[in-house]
């Protein structure tokens, strides 16, 4: 591997998984990372780069190194992102042809080995590209894992796949205490692959190459924060057996960024183009900020109508301002429910630009998949989305939650932590490359000297 130049910023490379959602927290890291004086590659396919190269072109540390994505016989053509897949069954055939990325990306990761100005002091990969961390070791560059997913969630799923027996056999209602866990939980809290222990389900053998690639990786990187979950990063790190760093929320670190709408923009243009932004504004004006609940439920979920009718009533009755991004087509509201809800509550079934949401003052709350409880009768049925959890829910996520926004626009400011950790990852990793250099070259003096 060619040593660093000492005139060269330092380099990382980052690798998304091929979906919206994964992706875009991704893009985030890389303009932190950026605006700290790294050069950022970032990998991706073909059909993916338009859109990554719509969120950082601006940014001239940030560049794109495209490879090919794989002709897959169960997979539609030219689908290249999850969010375009037909049908949530061909999840696992996606995650399975993304797997012959592997010898593209060491082609590339070794091109930039090989050069003194180029080589990278690690490669931030998603979780479900595990295979990453096989390829990094052949140059010795250390593999960082990114997730999504928050800190206890995780620390969650590892606590129930290891007590599946002991809650397979419990009644829906009963309550599970759980170590680590400060909270009491139920079987309905889960989806039914986690407790059924079915062990020839698909993603298990996914799931099972992703936690050793956790266990082989140099650290990981979590779009959460120290005052949220740094409780439970003790518990993480020792499921994950390497350290974690707590960098979120990524999606506030360049609040003024040209590629999401401002909040509070004077900007009649974006407003026109934007009326939830300008109904968020007018809610700000009334009810102060904190005060409005955003629904979403993800590209990658699938709702039946009257699962989408149990979440409609449900929000109706919690009597809190809310934004819901209603994903199904064919779903008709019940009569006369637009009219009670106008005034205090949006649906929307377009494309809304979910990071300029989320950054307006005016959300207080975020409700999703952490909303619905799930069950099946003894008969099988299809799940079942409750009003009445929806409701109490949609409660609780508008009370106690409004100082949160706050809270979390600080920790990007100067002293906060989730900036300071980001320095220090960069920092550590570049003093770990630096002092690799020096190792090489005593031992090259050494065996000159010899």
């Amino acid at each position: 591997m060619a040593s660093i130049s000492t005139s060269s910023p330092p380099h990382v490379l980052i690798f998304p998984f091929m979906a919206q959602g994964h992706t875009l927290p991704l893009l985030d890291l890389s303009r932190a990372l950026a605006s700290r004086g790294t050069r950022i590659t970032i990998i991706t396919t073909p059909a993916n780069a338009p859109f990554i190269l719509s969120k950082s072109s601006t940014h001239t540390a940030i560049s794109l190194s495209i490879i090919p994505f794989p002709k897959v016989e169960e997979l539609p053509e030219g689908c290249e992102n999850v969010n375009h897949l037909p049908s949530p069954d061909l999840f696992v055939p996606f995650i399975n042809a993304a797997k012959q990325l592997k010898q593209p990306f060491e082609d590339v990761l070794k091109e930039l080995c090989d050069s003194d100005s180029t080589t990278p002091i690690c490669v931030i990969s998603d979780m479900f590209l595990p295979w990453t961390v096989d390829s990094c070791s052949l140059f010795d560059t250390p593999r960082i894992v990114f997730s999504g997913m928050g800190v206890l969630p995780s620390v969650l799923e590892r606590i129930v796949s290891l007590h599946v027996p002991c809650i397979s056999s419990l009644l829906h209602s009963e309550p599970i205490n759980l170590p680590s866990v400060p909270f009491p939980l139920n079987k309905t809290d889960f989806p039914d692959i986690v407790w059924r222990g079915d062990d020839k389900h698909p993603i298990l053998p996914i799931v099972s190459e992703i936690r050793q690639a956790e266990h082989n990786s140099w650290g990981y990187v979590v779009n959460s924060f120290e005052e949220l979950e740094g409780d439970h990063v003790a518990a993480f790190e020792n499921q994950k057996g390497t350290k974690a760093l707590l960098v979120g929320p990524l999606l506030l670190h360049d609040q003024s960024g040209k590629d999401s709408m401002n909040p509070g923009s004077k900007n009649v243009d974006q407003k026109q183009f934007s009326p939830y932004i300008k109904w968020l504004d007018q809610k700000m004006e009334g009810a102060g900020p904190g005060t409005v609940i955003y629904v979403a439920f993800g590209s990658q979920s699938y709702m039946t109508d009257s699962q989408t009718e149990e979440i409609a009533l449900g929000l109706e009755m919690a009597g809190q301002p809310f934004i819901w991004v209603v994903r199904s087509r064919t779903w008709v509201p019940p009569v006369g429910w637009e009219d009670r809800i106008k005034g205090r509550g949006l649906a929307i079934r377009d494309w809304v630009d979910q990071r300029g949401i989320l950054k307006h003052p005016a959300i207080g709350g975020v409700g999703g998949l952490v909303m619905i409880v799930q069950e099946r009768d003894t008969n099988d049925d299809p799940m079942t989305v409750h009003h009445d959890v929806i409701c109490d829910s949609g409660r609780k996520l508008g009370k106690g939650h409004r100082s949160w926004g706050e809270r979390q626009r600080k920790l990007w400011k100067k002293g906060g932590s989730s900036g300071k950790k980001l320095d220090e990852l960069i920092e550590c990793l570049t003093l770990r490359q630096e002092f690799e250099d020096d190792q090489m070259i005593q031992k090259v003096k050494k065996n000159i000297i010899c």
